[in-house]
């Protein structure tokens, strides 16, 4: 049975940086599905799909996305194309909202694996202010968040550390799929 990884971290965990490193290990990664918001292409965060509102309103109304969340002042969501992949075998992550994970575990069931993305608070600090989004208040309320978020871990959630070199950490993404799953050509062989 294909997989939904749905990987949940706070700000500067580095998901987007795991997520782009799955994209470039095409060949035994799972699929990485774009989040559709409504937040502009060039907005120097993750690699999305933006959308208007009216349009993330519509493409909801004819029931295109398989899940979808407001925070931050933006909508997010991930497309029915995710249901596709999994019925065709396909494991594929997701970048998540822990806040949203009970919708997810109710669509999804056993296919969920939910994966907090853990990292330490100077690991942190530094990749916050390496990035250069936010100044020295914003960077203090997301370390206060990402304390809290450390926490309040939800249950049944697979911790990943990343800390260190991100070939790591995803080896050990990786390592957490069922081998059933790892290499689904080869069941059919």
């Amino acid at each position: 049975m294909a997989q939904l990884i749905y990987l949940m971290g706070p700000s500067g965990s580095g998901k987007d940086s795991l997520l782009a490193q799955l994209r470039a290990d095409a060949d035994s990664a799972p699929l990485v599905a774009h989040r559709y918001i409504t937040r502009p292409a060039d907005a120097g965060c993750e690699n999305h799909i933006a959308l208007s509102e009216p349009e993330f309103l519509r493409r909801r109304a004819k029931g295109l996305f398989a899940l979808d969340w407001q925070a931050h002042q933006q909508h997010y969501a991930f497309g029915i194309e995710v249901d596709l992949w999994l019925l065709q075998g396909i494991d594929v992550v997701v970048n998540g909202s822990r806040a949203h994970l009970p919708q997810a575990q109710q669509r999804y069931g056993a296919q969920l694996l939910p994966v907090c993305l853990q990292v330490s608070g100077e690991v942190l600090r530094q990749r916050l202010q390496n990035r250069g989004r936010e100044d020295a208040a914003q960077i203090e309320q997301r370390l206060a968040r990402a304390a809290e978020y450390q926490q309040k871990l939800p249950a049944g959630c697979r911790l990943l550390a990343n800390d260190g070199d991100l070939q790591d950490t995803l080896t050990a993404l990786l390592a957490l799929l069922p081998a059933s799953s790892k290499h689904p050509q080869d069941a059919t062989q």
